[in-house]
């Protein structure tokens, strides 16, 4: 009597070898296994997932929040007294941590995909705890530090979501193989119908995302209004020194049509340029006045402002990243730039035409100009040549003299308020931060005829989503950028973003219920087969040569009675 035992063929499974390797440490064939996942894999499986999820998160908001980084530096100079990019670890730490928990979350999916049990390793269960606990260290800090800047998210997703949707649609359609094969490979019933419909309930709630997408560049072209007018944000500080005149000579080299400036006044009462309350990020106040460099910038005399230098420290520490595009020629201006009085900036506005909008601040109590800092910085407007009309003023004190000493200054609110009452007040500029108004607001402004000025725009997408919404006006530190765009990035008709909505959905459907047609078959197909008939195909189909091939030989065995007949 003959006894058949099947015929065991063993290929090299390099790819799935890896997988597993790589993600369990199970690089032999005995160390894998097809049995059901264990409760606590299931739950390191999903904390990979959330893991995944919030960085994923993390990372779109840093990508959208690049038109502020600036202000973000300028953040933490404040709170340590220190320049530095706080950005390049955050996003060094961002990046490094996505891409290793992204690239776990794929091999998860594709232990799922080949029906191998999910064990991650020890190492990788550190990394991905490591990874969720720098995420939220990051998150905590930047919520104490700069909470304003969530609200980049929701404003990005104005020029992102139409998009982003169609990305997600697509991938949640892929994952449908993976799902598929699931229900398909699942002896319980109750199993089959969990993932399914979870799965159903997801996709069915993508494709009615749409719904809640708004952007007000989904309008009809021909009701688009006029380009939006750029003002340079401390000139254009990212070619030169901020608040330098270099800095506005560069940004009326980039076609702005206003300058945007921050003022002190001086103990001996002149008006200049200053952004920080002290002179030690922007001069080099250390080098010469060592003793009196924390003092505020205003207890300093014209004088001794006129000793320091107000260019050196932009190619030194390069705030933007673009000191090395400079020209040596450009590189010598900046070198020799000094610190800008107000009078200056308005004589080159009045020599080029150009609006000027001024923040002032009030000299501390000490300081001789305490009780006369509006004169004084009146009194350089008048003695500058600039027409009154060219000047938009924002100190809120004292307006009804303001106006009756140069009664032509355009009036400018730096806090927000209703259009009735600006109008009431006699107000005809807002000049606000771009998360402070909605896209219906921006609209109630524009037809209330309130010149509503926006900063600090620097990126095309935000640039394009405030002018589809009609805003008349952006303060910018990129003048340069804003200027190559003539036009907003994408403008689509209702119909049109309805036509692609309806197609992407229909388009989805079809292939999910493809694939999950095809894996029924697959799968059954499969089933149909003895295991002599899958390896003995697997064997005809491949060479000898590509096989490590593994038989257990035919066993011959004869019963006592055989032997004995013979």
């Amino acid at each position: 009597m003959v006894k058949h035992q099947p015929l065991q063929v063993y290929e090299r499974q390099l790819c799935l070898s890896c997988i597993t390797g790589i993600y369990g440490c199970r690089w032999k064939r005995y160390q894998r296994s097809h049995d059901d996942t264990t409760k606590w894999e299931l739950l390191w499986s999903f904390i990979l997932l959330f893991t995944f999820c919030g960085l994923l998160f993390w990372s779109y908001f840093w990508w959208e929040a690049h038109n502020d980084y600036s202000e973000f530096n300028w953040f933490l100079y404040n709170r340590s007294g220190q320049w530095s990019d706080g950005t390049v670890p955050i996003l060094a730490t961002t990046a490094a941590g996505f891409t290793y928990v992204a690239f776990l979350m794929i091999l998860a999916l594709c232990h799922v995909a080949l029906g191998q049990q999910l064990n991650l390793h020890w190492l990788h269960k550190v990394g991905v705890t490591a990874a969720l606990l720098t995420t939220l260290a990051w998150v905590i800090s930047v919520n104490q530090t700069w909470g304003q800047e969530w609200d980049v998210i929701f404003i990005s997703l104005q020029a992102t979501g139409p998009f982003l949707h169609v990305g997600a649609l697509a991938a949640v359609t892929a994952l449908s193989w993976i799902v598929a094969g699931q229900v398909a490979r699942a002896e319980k019933t109750l199993f089959q119908v969990v993932v399914l419909l979870l799965y159903l309930a997801g996709l069915l709630g993508l494709y009615t995302v749409p719904l809640y997408i708004t952007s007000p560049c989904i309008m009809d072209p021909s009701a688009l209004k006029p380009r939006p007018d750029v003002i340079g944000h401390q000139g254009a500080p990212m070619l030169a020194p901020e608040n330098t005149l270099w800095s506005f000579q560069r940004a009326l080299q980039m076609n702005v049509t206003g300058l945007e400036a921050d003022v002190a006044i001086s103990v001996d009462g002149v008006p200049f340029l200053m952004h920080d309350h002290t002179l030690r990020r922007t001069t080099n106040v250390r080098k010469v006045f060592p003793d009196r460099q924390m003092q505020d910038a205003s207890l300093f005399n014209w004088t001794d402002l006129q000793q320091l230098n107000a260019g050196q420290w932009f190619l030194q520490n390069d705030p933007f990243w673009t000191a090395s595009s400079l020209s040596p020629n450009e590189k010598n201006l900046i070198a020799n730039q000094s610190v800008c009085s107000l009078e200056q900036l308005l004589k080159l506005a009045s020599y080029h035409n150009s609006s000027v909008v001024f923040r002032l601040r009030r000299p501390p109590v000490e300081h001789p100009s305490h009780f006369t800092w509006l004169n004084d910085t009146l009194q350089a407007v008048q003695q500058s040549g600039l027409h009154p009309s060219l000047v938009m003023w924002t100190p809120d004190e004292h307006r009804a003299q303001v106006r009756e000493l140069v009664p032509g200054l355009v009036q400018t609110s730096l806090e927000k308020q209703s259009p009735e009452s600006l109008n009431e007040s006699g107000i005809s500029r807002l000049l606000l931060r771009y998360n402070q108004v909605s896209t219906p607001e921006i609209r109630d402004f524009y037809h209330q005829k309130i010149i509503l000025v926006l900063y600090t725009v620097n990126e095309p997408w935000l640039y394009s989503v405030l002018w589809c919404g009609g805003v008349s006006a952006v303060s910018s530190e990129a003048p340069h950028v804003l200027k190559k765009v003539p036009y907003p990035i994408w403008l689509m008709k209702p119909d049109e973003y309805l036509l692609m909505w309806v197609s992407a959905d229909i388009v989805s459907v079809v292939v999910v219920i493809g694939i999950f047609i095809f894996q029924k078959y697959r799968m059954s197909g499969i089933r149909s087969y003895n295991p002599e008939q899958i390896m003995l195909s697997a064997a005809v189909r491949r060479s000898s040569r590509d096989l490590n091939i593994m038989k257990e030989k035919l066993i011959f065995s004869a019963t006592p009675s055989q032997h004995a007949s013979v």
